[in-house]
Protein backbone atom coordinates (compact mmCIF):
# COMPACT_ATOMS: atom_id res chain seq x y z
CA UNK A 1 0.00 0.00 0.00
CA UNK A 2 1.55 3.27 -1.10
CA UNK A 3 0.60 5.92 1.37
CA UNK A 4 3.09 8.61 0.42
CA UNK A 5 1.23 11.50 -1.17
CA UNK A 6 4.29 12.47 -3.17
CA UNK A 7 4.58 8.95 -4.57
CA UNK A 8 0.86 8.98 -5.30
CA UNK A 9 1.09 12.20 -7.29
CA UNK A 10 4.13 10.92 -9.15
CA UNK A 11 2.21 7.77 -10.04
CA UNK A 12 -0.73 9.81 -11.32
CA UNK A 13 1.57 12.04 -13.37
CA UNK A 14 3.42 9.09 -14.82
CA UNK A 15 0.29 7.21 -15.75
CA UNK A 16 -1.67 10.16 -17.16
CA UNK A 17 -1.74 9.88 -20.90
CA UNK A 18 -3.58 12.16 -21.05
CA UNK A 19 -23.36 34.55 -1.07
CA UNK A 20 -23.60 35.52 1.63
CA UNK A 21 -27.07 34.19 1.01
CA UNK A 22 -30.20 36.12 0.32
CA UNK A 23 -30.95 35.53 4.01
CA UNK A 24 -27.94 37.68 4.85
CA UNK A 25 -29.77 40.63 3.27
CA UNK A 26 -33.11 42.09 4.20
CA UNK A 27 -35.87 42.77 1.68
CA UNK A 28 -34.25 46.06 0.73
CA UNK A 29 -30.79 44.63 0.18
CA UNK A 30 -29.28 45.92 3.41
CA UNK A 31 -26.58 43.62 4.75
CA UNK A 32 -27.15 42.13 8.18
CA UNK A 33 -23.73 42.38 9.80
CA UNK A 34 -23.16 42.09 13.51
CA UNK A 35 -21.70 45.36 14.74
CA UNK A 36 -20.07 43.59 17.66
CA UNK A 37 -17.86 41.20 15.74
CA UNK A 38 -18.05 42.40 12.12
CA UNK A 39 -19.07 38.89 11.09
CA UNK A 40 -22.06 38.30 8.79
CA UNK A 41 -24.85 36.77 10.77
CA UNK A 42 -24.82 32.98 10.33
CA UNK A 43 -28.20 31.35 10.91
CA UNK A 44 -28.14 28.81 13.72
CA UNK A 45 -28.47 25.17 12.80
CA UNK A 46 -26.68 21.83 12.71
CA UNK A 47 -22.94 21.63 12.09
CA UNK A 48 -21.48 20.42 8.80
CA UNK A 49 -18.84 17.78 9.55
CA UNK A 50 -16.09 18.00 6.93
CA UNK A 51 -13.17 15.78 5.97
CA UNK A 52 -10.32 17.63 4.26
CA UNK A 53 -8.66 15.75 1.40
CA UNK A 54 -5.16 16.82 0.42
CA UNK A 55 -3.33 18.46 3.31
CA UNK A 56 -1.24 21.01 1.43
CA UNK A 57 -0.84 24.77 1.57
CA UNK A 58 -4.38 25.79 0.69
CA UNK A 59 -5.87 23.12 2.93
CA UNK A 60 -3.89 24.69 5.78
CA UNK A 61 -5.56 28.02 5.06
CA UNK A 62 -8.99 26.39 4.97
CA UNK A 63 -8.34 24.47 8.18
CA UNK A 64 -7.26 27.57 10.08
CA UNK A 65 -10.22 29.55 8.76
CA UNK A 66 -12.62 26.80 9.81
CA UNK A 67 -11.59 27.28 13.43
CA UNK A 68 -13.76 30.42 13.36
CA UNK A 69 -16.73 28.78 11.66
CA UNK A 70 -20.05 28.68 13.46
CA UNK A 71 -21.58 25.83 11.43
CA UNK A 72 -18.71 23.79 9.98
CA UNK A 73 -15.94 21.77 11.63
CA UNK A 74 -13.16 19.40 10.62
CA UNK A 75 -14.01 15.81 11.52
CA UNK A 76 -11.95 13.85 9.00
CA UNK A 77 -8.61 13.93 7.20
CA UNK A 78 -7.42 12.28 3.97
CA UNK A 79 -3.76 12.34 2.92
CA UNK A 80 -1.09 10.13 1.43
CA UNK A 81 1.44 11.28 4.04
CA UNK A 82 1.14 9.49 7.40
CA UNK A 83 3.09 12.23 9.22
CA UNK A 84 0.58 14.83 8.07
CA UNK A 85 -2.31 12.71 9.25
CA UNK A 86 -0.68 12.42 12.68
CA UNK A 87 0.16 16.12 12.89
CA UNK A 88 -3.16 17.43 11.60
CA UNK A 89 -5.08 14.86 13.62
CA UNK A 90 -3.47 16.17 16.80
CA UNK A 91 -3.89 19.83 15.83
CA UNK A 92 -7.55 19.57 14.90
CA UNK A 93 -8.66 16.82 17.27
CA UNK A 94 -9.49 14.32 14.52
CA UNK A 95 -9.38 10.75 15.92
CA UNK A 96 -7.41 8.03 14.16
CA UNK A 97 -10.61 6.30 13.04
CA UNK A 98 -11.41 9.36 10.90
CA UNK A 99 -7.99 9.60 9.23
CA UNK A 100 -7.63 7.99 5.80
CA UNK A 101 -5.18 7.66 2.93
CA UNK A 102 -5.94 7.81 -0.79
CA UNK A 103 -6.30 4.06 -1.08
CA UNK A 104 -8.77 3.46 1.75
CA UNK A 105 -10.85 6.64 1.97
CA UNK A 106 -13.85 4.89 0.39
CA UNK A 107 -14.41 3.61 3.93
CA UNK A 108 -15.82 7.02 4.85
CA UNK A 109 -19.14 5.55 3.77
CA UNK A 110 -19.25 3.84 7.16
CA UNK A 111 -18.21 6.93 9.13
CA UNK A 112 -21.25 8.77 10.52
CA UNK A 113 -19.03 11.63 11.72
CA UNK A 114 -18.37 12.87 8.17
CA UNK A 115 -21.04 14.65 6.11
CA UNK A 116 -18.89 16.09 3.32
CA UNK A 117 -15.38 15.90 1.87
CA UNK A 118 -13.53 19.00 0.69
CA UNK A 119 -11.28 17.91 -2.19
CA UNK A 120 -8.17 20.15 -2.17
CA UNK A 121 -5.80 18.15 -4.36
CA UNK A 122 -4.18 18.88 -7.76
CA UNK A 123 -6.69 19.46 -10.55
CA UNK A 124 -6.13 16.13 -12.31
CA UNK A 125 -7.23 14.22 -9.21
CA UNK A 126 -10.55 16.02 -8.63
CA UNK A 127 -12.63 13.93 -11.04
CA UNK A 128 -11.86 10.47 -9.71
CA UNK A 129 -11.71 11.52 -6.06
CA UNK A 130 -15.01 13.41 -6.17
CA UNK A 131 -16.76 10.48 -7.81
CA UNK A 132 -15.39 8.12 -5.15
CA UNK A 133 -16.63 10.48 -2.42
CA UNK A 134 -20.07 10.59 -4.04
CA UNK A 135 -20.21 6.80 -4.26
CA UNK A 136 -19.42 6.71 -0.55
CA UNK A 137 -22.59 8.75 0.01
CA UNK A 138 -20.89 11.96 1.16
CA UNK A 139 -21.40 15.49 -0.17
CA UNK A 140 -18.57 16.87 -2.29
CA UNK A 141 -16.91 20.27 -1.99
CA UNK A 142 -14.27 20.57 -4.70
CA UNK A 143 -11.66 23.23 -5.24
CA UNK A 144 -11.70 25.13 -8.52
CA UNK A 145 -11.28 24.31 -11.31
CA UNK A 146 -13.75 21.53 -10.67
CA UNK A 147 -12.05 19.26 -13.23
CA UNK A 148 -9.66 19.32 -16.18
CA UNK A 149 -12.38 19.83 -18.78
CA UNK A 150 -16.13 19.95 -19.28
CA UNK A 151 -16.40 16.22 -20.02
CA UNK A 152 -14.92 15.36 -16.64
CA UNK A 153 -17.04 18.04 -14.98
CA UNK A 154 -20.24 16.60 -16.42
CA UNK A 155 -19.29 13.14 -15.18
CA UNK A 156 -18.82 14.56 -11.68
CA UNK A 157 -22.20 16.32 -11.80
CA UNK A 158 -23.86 13.11 -12.99
CA UNK A 159 -22.16 10.95 -10.35
CA UNK A 160 -23.24 13.24 -7.51
CA UNK A 161 -26.77 13.37 -8.89
CA UNK A 162 -26.97 9.58 -9.04
CA UNK A 163 -25.66 9.30 -5.49
CA UNK A 164 -28.10 11.90 -4.19
CA UNK A 165 -25.34 14.12 -2.80
CA UNK A 166 -24.53 17.77 -3.39
CA UNK A 167 -21.55 18.94 -5.43
CA UNK A 168 -20.24 22.39 -4.52
CA UNK A 169 -17.17 24.24 -5.83
CA UNK A 170 -14.85 26.33 -3.67
CA UNK A 171 -15.82 29.69 -5.17
CA UNK A 172 -15.03 31.70 -2.04
CA UNK A 173 -15.61 35.05 -3.78
CA UNK A 174 -19.31 34.23 -4.17
CA UNK A 175 -19.74 34.95 -0.46
CA UNK A 176 -17.31 37.89 -0.09
CA UNK A 177 -19.30 40.92 1.18
CA UNK A 178 -18.01 43.63 -1.20
CA UNK A 179 -18.37 41.31 -4.18
CA UNK A 180 -21.90 40.42 -3.17
CA UNK A 181 -22.77 44.10 -2.74
CA UNK A 182 -21.66 44.88 -6.30
CA UNK A 183 -23.73 41.96 -7.61
CA UNK A 184 -26.72 43.19 -5.59
CA UNK A 185 -26.35 46.71 -6.99
CA UNK A 186 -26.08 45.40 -10.54
CA UNK A 187 -29.12 43.15 -10.10
CA UNK A 188 -31.07 46.10 -8.68
CA UNK A 189 -30.30 48.12 -11.81
CA UNK A 190 -28.16 50.68 -10.02
CA UNK A 191 -25.51 50.63 -12.75
CA UNK A 192 -28.06 50.66 -15.56
CA UNK A 193 -27.52 48.56 -18.68
CA UNK A 194 -24.17 46.80 -18.37
CA UNK A 195 -21.82 47.55 -21.25
CA UNK A 196 -18.34 46.33 -20.30
CA UNK A 197 -16.36 44.19 -17.87
CA UNK A 198 -12.62 43.92 -17.43
CA UNK A 199 -11.00 41.14 -15.41
CA UNK A 200 -7.25 41.06 -14.78
CA UNK A 201 -5.97 37.96 -13.01
CA UNK A 202 -2.31 37.10 -12.72
CA UNK A 203 0.97 36.86 -10.86
CA UNK A 204 4.54 35.72 -11.48
CA UNK A 205 4.67 32.07 -10.52
CA UNK A 206 7.75 30.73 -8.74
CA UNK A 207 9.11 27.19 -8.43
CA UNK A 208 9.11 25.70 -11.97
CA UNK A 209 8.88 22.16 -10.57
CA UNK A 210 5.54 22.69 -8.80
CA UNK A 211 2.47 20.73 -9.89
CA UNK A 212 0.72 23.87 -11.21
CA UNK A 213 3.22 23.90 -14.08
CA UNK A 214 2.76 20.18 -14.80
CA UNK A 215 0.26 19.63 -17.63
CA UNK A 216 -0.68 16.15 -16.39
CA UNK A 217 -1.57 17.40 -12.91
CA UNK A 218 -2.82 20.94 -13.62
CA UNK A 219 -4.52 20.46 -16.98
CA UNK A 220 -3.00 23.67 -18.28
CA UNK A 221 -1.33 26.69 -16.78
CA UNK A 222 -2.45 30.11 -15.55
CA UNK A 223 -5.97 29.75 -16.96
CA UNK A 224 -6.72 26.75 -14.75
CA UNK A 225 -5.46 28.45 -11.60
CA UNK A 226 -5.91 32.23 -11.78
CA UNK A 227 -7.64 32.94 -15.11
CA UNK A 228 -10.73 31.10 -13.97
CA UNK A 229 -11.37 33.98 -11.55
CA UNK A 230 -11.77 36.37 -14.48
CA UNK A 231 -14.03 33.91 -16.30
CA UNK A 232 -16.24 33.35 -13.29
CA UNK A 233 -16.14 37.03 -12.32
CA UNK A 234 -17.25 38.14 -15.77
CA UNK A 235 -20.31 35.93 -15.44
CA UNK A 236 -21.46 37.06 -12.00
CA UNK A 237 -20.52 40.70 -12.47
CA UNK A 238 -22.27 41.09 -15.83
CA UNK A 239 -25.12 38.84 -14.72
CA UNK A 240 -25.41 36.94 -18.00
CA UNK A 241 -23.94 33.84 -19.59
CA UNK A 242 -21.52 34.57 -22.47
CA UNK A 243 -22.41 33.37 -25.95
CA UNK A 244 -19.00 33.63 -27.63
CA UNK A 245 -15.32 33.83 -26.79
CA UNK A 246 -12.14 34.76 -28.62
CA UNK A 247 -8.65 34.30 -27.19
CA UNK A 248 -4.96 34.82 -27.93
CA UNK A 249 -2.05 33.12 -26.18
CA UNK A 250 1.40 34.62 -25.60
CA UNK A 251 4.36 32.60 -24.35
CA UNK A 252 7.71 34.25 -23.60
CA UNK A 253 9.32 31.44 -21.56
CA UNK A 254 8.78 28.05 -23.23
CA UNK A 255 11.22 26.41 -20.82
CA UNK A 256 9.21 27.26 -17.72
CA UNK A 257 5.86 27.06 -19.51
CA UNK A 258 6.09 23.85 -21.47
CA UNK A 259 3.74 22.56 -24.14
CA UNK A 260 0.17 22.68 -22.89
CA UNK A 261 1.00 24.98 -19.96
CA UNK A 262 -0.27 28.46 -20.76
CA UNK A 263 1.67 31.48 -19.56
CA UNK A 264 -0.50 34.40 -20.71
CA UNK A 265 -3.90 34.42 -22.43
CA UNK A 266 -5.98 37.42 -23.42
CA UNK A 267 -9.63 36.55 -23.95
CA UNK A 268 -12.83 38.34 -24.81
CA UNK A 269 -16.40 37.33 -24.02
CA UNK A 270 -19.63 38.46 -25.63
CA UNK A 271 -23.02 38.44 -23.89
CA UNK A 272 -26.61 38.34 -25.20
CA UNK A 273 -27.30 41.95 -24.17
CA UNK A 274 -24.36 43.22 -26.20
CA UNK A 275 -22.08 43.62 -23.18
CA UNK A 276 -18.48 42.56 -23.73
CA UNK A 277 -15.66 41.49 -21.44
CA UNK A 278 -11.91 41.81 -21.91
CA UNK A 279 -9.81 39.63 -19.61
CA UNK A 280 -6.21 38.65 -18.95
CA UNK A 281 -4.87 35.47 -17.37
CA UNK A 282 -1.15 35.21 -16.67
CA UNK A 283 1.56 33.50 -14.65
CA UNK A 284 4.18 36.05 -15.72
CA UNK A 285 3.01 39.46 -14.42
CA UNK A 286 2.38 40.79 -10.93
CA UNK A 287 -0.06 43.48 -9.77
CA UNK A 288 -2.98 42.02 -11.71
CA UNK A 289 -6.02 41.54 -9.49
CA UNK A 290 -8.73 43.90 -10.71
CA UNK A 291 -12.36 43.75 -11.79
CA UNK A 292 -14.07 46.71 -13.45
CA UNK A 293 -17.76 46.81 -14.38
CA UNK A 294 -19.20 49.65 -16.43
CA UNK A 295 -22.87 50.43 -17.00
CA UNK A 296 -24.85 53.28 -18.52
CA UNK A 297 -25.58 54.77 -15.09
CA UNK A 298 -22.57 53.80 -13.00
CA UNK A 299 -19.54 51.61 -12.41
CA UNK A 300 -17.90 49.29 -9.89
CA UNK A 301 -14.24 48.53 -9.33
CA UNK A 302 -12.70 45.86 -7.10
CA UNK A 303 -8.93 45.99 -6.57
CA UNK A 304 -7.78 43.63 -5.23
CA UNK A 305 -10.73 41.65 -6.50
CA UNK A 306 -10.00 37.99 -5.74
CA UNK A 307 -7.00 37.86 -3.40
CA UNK A 308 -7.35 36.53 0.12
CA UNK A 309 -8.13 40.01 1.29
CA UNK A 310 -9.15 42.37 2.32
CA UNK A 311 -10.92 43.10 -0.95
CA UNK A 312 -11.15 46.81 -1.71
CA UNK A 313 -13.73 48.44 -3.93
CA UNK A 314 -15.62 51.51 -5.00
CA UNK A 315 -18.59 52.38 -7.16
CA UNK A 316 -19.93 55.61 -8.61
CA UNK A 317 -21.55 56.07 -5.18
CA UNK A 318 -18.22 55.91 -3.33
CA UNK A 319 -16.09 53.43 -1.42
CA UNK A 320 -17.43 50.00 -0.47
CA UNK A 321 -17.25 49.63 3.30
CA UNK A 322 -18.51 46.10 4.00
CA UNK A 323 -16.20 44.50 6.61
CA UNK A 324 -13.59 41.92 5.70
CA UNK A 325 -14.26 38.38 6.88
CA UNK A 326 -11.81 35.54 6.20
CA UNK A 327 -13.12 34.18 2.92
CA UNK A 328 -12.86 30.50 3.75
CA UNK A 329 -14.60 30.96 7.11
CA UNK A 330 -17.58 32.58 5.45
CA UNK A 331 -17.53 30.09 2.57
CA UNK A 332 -17.68 27.04 4.81
CA UNK A 333 -20.41 28.46 7.05
CA UNK A 334 -22.51 29.33 4.02
CA UNK A 335 -21.88 25.96 2.41
CA UNK A 336 -23.14 24.36 5.60
CA UNK A 337 -26.39 26.22 5.00
CA UNK A 338 -26.58 25.02 1.41
CA UNK A 339 -25.96 21.37 2.30
CA UNK A 340 -27.86 21.12 5.57
CA UNK A 341 -30.65 23.66 5.16
CA UNK A 342 -31.11 23.85 1.40
CA UNK A 343 -30.18 27.54 1.31
CA UNK A 344 -29.83 29.26 -2.06
CA UNK A 345 -26.82 31.57 -2.43
CA UNK A 346 -27.08 34.81 -4.38
CA UNK A 347 -24.29 33.55 -6.68
CA UNK A 348 -24.41 29.78 -7.32
CA UNK A 349 -21.57 27.52 -6.18
CA UNK A 350 -22.92 24.18 -7.41
CA UNK A 351 -21.54 21.73 -9.93
CA UNK A 352 -23.40 23.36 -12.80
CA UNK A 353 -21.62 26.62 -12.01
CA UNK A 354 -18.27 24.85 -12.12
CA UNK A 355 -19.24 23.07 -15.33
CA UNK A 356 -20.02 26.35 -17.11
CA UNK A 357 -16.56 27.69 -16.31
CA UNK A 358 -15.00 24.49 -17.65
CA UNK A 359 -16.96 24.82 -20.91
CA UNK A 360 -15.59 28.34 -21.30
CA UNK A 361 -12.03 27.21 -20.53
CA UNK A 362 -12.32 24.46 -23.14
CA UNK A 363 -13.51 27.06 -25.67
CA UNK A 364 -10.69 29.47 -24.76
CA UNK A 365 -8.08 26.81 -25.42
CA UNK A 366 -9.76 25.98 -28.74
CA UNK A 367 -9.84 29.67 -29.69
CA UNK A 368 -6.14 30.02 -28.89
CA UNK A 369 -5.37 27.06 -31.12
CA UNK A 370 -7.58 28.02 -34.06
CA UNK A 371 -7.70 31.82 -33.92
CA UNK A 372 -11.48 31.67 -34.44
CA UNK A 373 -14.46 32.88 -32.45
CA UNK A 374 -15.91 30.01 -30.43
CA UNK A 375 -19.66 29.95 -29.87
CA UNK A 376 -20.81 29.10 -26.33
CA UNK A 377 -23.98 27.38 -25.24
CA UNK A 378 -24.01 27.29 -21.43
CA UNK A 379 -27.73 26.68 -21.02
Amino acid sequence: MKNSRRHFLQQIAASAATLPFLSAYDAFGNSNFSASNLHPIIPQGPTLRVALMGLGGYASRVAEAMQSCKRAKITGLISGTPAKLDDWGARFAVPEKSRYNYENFDAIKDNPDIDAVYVITPNALHHDQAIRVAKAGKHVICEKPMALNAREGQEMVDACSRAGVKLLVGYRMHFEPKTVEVVRMRAAGEFGKIKFFQGLSGFRIGDPSQWRLNKQLAGGGAMMDIGIYAINGARYMVGEEPIWVTAQETKTDPVKFKEGVDETILFQLGFPSGAVASCLSTYNMNNLDRFFLNGEKGFAELQPSTGYGPIKGRTNNGELTQPHVTHQTLQMDRMAGIILDGDTPLIPVDGQEGLKDLKIIDAIYRACATGTKEELNLG
